[in-house]
């Protein structure tokens, strides 16, 4: 029987939804992450058999996608930590892309259960989520080419043309100790380190151990000023009010004193980074 054209579009396009909402585990980007898709409690975790974090895909050493399509850095293996503890399989988790300035939307609108993304814990992000953690400290620092001995310390900056992400704290700091700087503004550092290749921007300024990813990365190009200015806590952060939140803080008092946060360090950023710091103290606000 010959069914009617509006039937068979009618039939496509309800495949096409049922495509769409299936599959698995894995890297999903920014742009498909569907809203209301996570729970963002203990329990509703439990019930979806997996943990969808919200990472950066473009940051060496932290959270990159590498060329196999895998999530790879210290970001990804304590989120990979957290899913065994909550489901008993570091596997069970679901990455989805997230740059800076949508951290705390991500985690309000339900789109990830958690953000492990160098997400720096500062009051004003406490307003919109809670953090766990945290994990790890860092400092602002600043990556020049490297001939460039022009720019040695944050004052340097001011009258360059300074490249950092928009909506970080690093955009904040830039503006506060070098107010005179010219920022130039982007979505992801890997395209601020494409700027300073391509002479757009003088300069280049964020946490210290996302810099070190790009100057490894540079093979050469580009150094680390080795001079931070700022003190930067990483938290993991988890929807206003959840219970996630003392889930993840006891479990990684847990990593600090087993030896699975100095391993996942030693893994990833520590190839780099050298000697593997000492955890910083969680902070139970």
């Amino acid at each position: 029987m010959r069914r009617a054209p509006w039937l068979l579009a009618g039939m496509l396009a309800l495949a096409l939804t049922a495509a769409a909402c299936g599959g698995g585990g894995g890297a999903t980007s920014g742009g498909q992450a569907q809203s209301g898709a996570a729970g963002g409690t203990v329990d509703s975790v439990k019930q979806a058999g997996k943990l969808i974090v919200g990472t950066k895909f473009d940051q060496p050493l932290f959270g990159l996608k590498n060329l196999s399509g895998q999530l790879e850095g210290f970001d990804t293996e304590i989120a990979r930590e957290l899913a065994k503890a909550l489901l008993g399989d570091p596997s069970k988790v679901e990455f989805v892309e997230s740059v800076s300035k949508n951290r705390e939307p991500y985690l309000q609108e339900g789109r990830v259960d958690i953000v492990v993304a160098t997400y720096t814990i500062n009051d004003e992000r406490k307003q919109k989520v809670d953090f766990a953690g945290p994990y790890y400290v860092a400092g602002q620092d600043i990556m020049v080419k490297a001939d460039d001995s022009s720019i040695t310390k944050i004052d340097d900056l001011n009258g360059k043309n300074v490249c950092t992400v928009q909506g970080s704290t690093s955009e904040k700091n830039l503006a506060k100790f070098a107010p005179q700087a010219k920022a130039m503004l982007f979505d992801a550092y890997s395209k601020c380190a494409d700027a300073l290749g391509d002479g757009r921007v003088d300069a280049v300024t964020t946490d210290n151990v996302i810099l070190l990813g790009l100057v490894d990365k540079s093979k050469g190009a580009y150094k680390l000023v080795g001079n931070p200015f700022t003190e930067e806590p990483y938290g993991i952060g988890v929807k206003k009010g959840s219970d996630l939140r003392q889930f993840i803080n006891d479990e990684l008092e847990k990593m600090f004193t087993d030896g699975r946060w100095a391993a996942a360090w030693e893994k990833t950023a520590g190839k780099v980074a050298g000697e593997t710091p000492t955890p910083p103290a969680i902070d139970r606000y």
